[in-house]
């Protein structure tokens, strides 16, 4: 919903609001323009508060700078006086280094998209490095800022781009910077530190991101879940990518991202354009502020899974690469008995796919395997009432495979030898044509023979040394886009297909990869005491809807820790659940009790997969407390997890954040998260079987005690309005 009509004042201020967030604008003369404020909402702001606004912002000039006032621009430049990173780097032959762009048009509209409140275009020129620049920077209706940038050569002679990246200030009191890292079953770990002079740089080079960062923020020193202002970047882009954080001795605060170019990597002839990724920008109060304006803009895009997110089983780590048919029927008459909705055959049904050195590219199905076809196996699940999901992984080749004997120049590689082998795969160049069109082929070939409902997509190594065999220069830029267009030719030619993002688990998890899948797959790592915190660092960007999480075996694959069944299916609870687990190996005890929770699911998941994701503060490091508040905060589920042994026990009250203050709810335990004190000796506390009717209000303020939990065990809490 659109609150205000942005209109530009004769000052050159424009005030964009939306969602509960302003941007103001400043231009002057021909220059770039400037943010004045990205951040909360100021209201409506006449002419002459905007103008003040803009003279109060301007900065005295002191010694030892230049003798004019240096702005920060959306696009920075060295000619301005602009002394830190800049926004665009390149040359022509070794000329044209530094750019000095004059604004040609700078257009403010309504959009004619229901998604955008208000765009604003600005094309500029520089006639003497011969270069084109516009700029479009949307404010949605959720509240997220997003921009990119495209450049043109627009003289003789090869343009070599080699950054082109957008900032945003952000205001004094950010004081400390939190980004993720991590590594393959370890993704998405926070990180913070001081907020210091000079530039933290975060780079993602190898085209999937286990280590890149899913946000940079920028925040109030202490900043928290529910607390102190913050800022926020993401680079909706599936290839290399770089964000920074940087602060210049003259107060200026930023933040900047783009796409990261390798070598060479974009050439522009005359008349050639190198268009940027989206770089989208939240803020908030607390990080759950933050991400619920993400939250939502993906929730109401077209594009946005409608139905219930199906329950689904995947058969990897039941049966690896032992595909059996007796074996795989049973599995599937287990997971239809248990409740499962959807169905997915992993890795091992094509080619010579016996294990992971060997057949990979060689997308036929295995006679020796499948002397039948796919069609048994399909037709029983479908008969059981499930949609069936298939494994590709179409970037990815074996060298000992038919495809890479037969083209071993449609591999990436670089310097006339192969890059360094991981998983025993190198990468296909889907830049090139010949490539592309097998891989399409192969694809739309399988999909075509058979009825299947859901693919997952898999990645499973790093980019390196991706060049382009037929031309010798960096390919991650071409890599992208094929990967893209490839996406979208196959949803085209089956529209009802749903696809997953699986990128060695959780490497490509982006907004750029989000416009083509329907969810992705967080993590390799289904330990259920690892994905607790996996899982908080992807909902920095992603609802739990999109974010694919199974109940785990007994004993945990990647980890070797073993956990209880509840624990297990209560972190899986919240997201898109899914098993990934020998059902034919399990007790009827214990299929009965999955059972149970794949009904709680089932009965909740409307509310888990639209609400608004919260988590507490002031909770003892031992104990993780998140949960979900319907939109209309009507009800609530939360869940206390327990992820070691606490320093004090009990470990006090816990509040429940996000409630409306003003309603009274009943606070009870959820089955069948609702054992306790079973091992320990511990009796719950009081309220446990006596639930507790109190305000939004007292539940923020004062909580509730927690009951006393072994380590690696959860608990879950269902709140409804009286």
């Amino acid at each position: 919903m659109r609150t205000h009509r942005p209109a530009e004042t004769p000052d050159g201020v424009v005030h964009l609001r939306a969602g509960g967030t302003s941007v103001v604008l400043a231009r002057t003369g021909t220059a770039l323009p400037r943010v004045l404020h990205w951040g909360a909402d100021l209201g409506e702001l006449d002419d002459d508060a905007l103008g003040g606004l803009a003279r109060v912002s301007e900065p005295p000039l002191v010694s030892g700078q230049p003798d004019v006032v240096v702005p920060l621009a959306l696009l920075p430049e060295h000619s301005s006086g602009w002394m830190g990173t800049p926004g665009l780097t390149g040359h022509r032959g070794g000329t044209d280094f530094s750019t000095a762009f004059a604004v040609t048009s700078f257009d403010v509209d309504d959009a004619d998209d229901p998604l955008v409140a208000a765009r604003v275009r600005v094309t500029a020129a520089d006639a003497v490095a011969g270069l084109g620049l516009e700029i479009v920077l949307e404010l949605l209706a959720s509240g997220l800022l997003r921009m990119r940038a495209a450049l043109t050569n627009e003289a003789d002679g090869v343009f070599d781009v080699g950054t082109l990246d957008l900032a945003l200030p952000v205001p004094p009191t950010a004081r400390e910077v939190l980004d993720l890292t991590g590594r393959h079953l370890r993704e998405r770990a926070l990180q913070r530190h001081e907020f210091t002079l000079g530039t933290h740089l975060r780079e993602s080079r190898r085209a999937r991101g286990h280590d890149a960062s899913l946000v940079l923020a920028a925040g109030s020193r202490g900043f928290g879940w529910r607390h102190g202002e913050v800022h926020a970047l993401h680079v909706a882009w599936s290839g290399n990518t770089r964000c920074y954080a940087e602060r210049t001795n003259l107060g200026d605060a930023m933040l900047a991202a783009g796409e990261l170019l390798l070598a060479g990597e974009v050439r522009l002839q005359p008349g050639e354009a190198y268009t940027g990724p989206w770089v989208y920008a939240s803020h908030g109060s607390g990080l759950d502020d933050m991400a619920g304006r993400f939250h939502r803009f993906l929730r109401v895009r077209p594009t946005h899974p409608r139905s219930p997110r199906p329950v689904t089983l995947n058969v990897w780590e039941a049966v690896y690469f032992g595909h059996d048919l007796d074996r795989l029927t049973e599995l599937a008459d287990r997971a239809a008995a248990v409740g499962v909705e959807r169905y997915v055959l992993d890795d091992g049904w094509f080619g010579s796919r016996r294990d992971d050195t060997s057949g990979l590219g060689d997308w036929y199905v295995s006679p020796d395997v499948w002397p039948s076809g796919l069609g048994p196996i399909i037709d029983h699940v479908h008969g059981l009432g499930m949609q069936f999901g298939l494994w590709f992984e179409p970037e990815m080749v074996n060298p000992d495979s038919d495809l890479y004997r037969a083209h071993p120049d449609w591999i990436l590689s670089a310097g006339g030898r192969l890059p360094v082998a991981a998983r025993s795969q190198q990468v296909l160049d889907l830049g090139n044509p010949d490539a592309y069109a097998y891989i399409r082929e192969r694809l739309l070939a399988v999909l075509d023979e058979y009825a299947i409902d859901y693919v997952k997509w898999d990645y499973n190594r790093d980019l390196v040394e991706p060049g382009q065999q037929a031309t010798g220069r960096a390919g991650v830029h071409e890599q992208t886009l094929a990967v893209y267009r490839l996406l979208d030719e196959v949803r085209a030619a089956h529209p009802g297909l749903e696809i997953e993002s699986c990128a060695g688990g959780g490497g490509r998890v982006d907004l750029g990869i989000l416009e083509r899948t329907d969810r992705v797959w967080a993590s390799d790592c289904i330990d259920p005491l690892e994905r607790q915190l996996i899982e908080a660092g992807t909902r920095l960007l992603l609802p739990p809807e999109l974010i694919g999480s199974h109940i785990a075996s007994p004993v945990s694959h990647t980890t070797g820790r073993a956990h209880t069944l509840d624990f297990r299916a209560g972190t899986a609870f919240f997201s898109h659940l899914g098993i990934e687990w020998d059902l034919t190996a399990a007790e009827p005890a214990d299929l009965d009790r999955l059972a149970g929770w794949v009904t709680a699911h089932k009965l909740h998941r409307d509310l888990l997969h639209s609400g608004t994701v919260v988590h507490t503060d002031d909770r003892d490091e031992s104990l993780w407390v998140h949960g979900v508040v319907a939109e209309d905060r009507r009800e609530a589920v939360f869940t206390l997890v327990q992820l070691r042994t606490p320093v004090a026990s009990p470990v006090g009250r816990v509040r429940l954040p996000g409630l409306d203050p003003d309603t009274t709810y009943r606070v009870a335990p959820l089955p069948p998260g609702d054992t306790v004190g079973d091992r320990a000796g511990h009796a719950p506390p009081p309220w446990w079987s006596r639930p507790a009717h109190l305000t939004g209000r007292v539940l923020g303020a004062v909580g509730v005690q927690a009951p006393v939990l072994n380590p690696e065990q959860l608990v879950l809490l269902h709140l409804v309005a009286r």
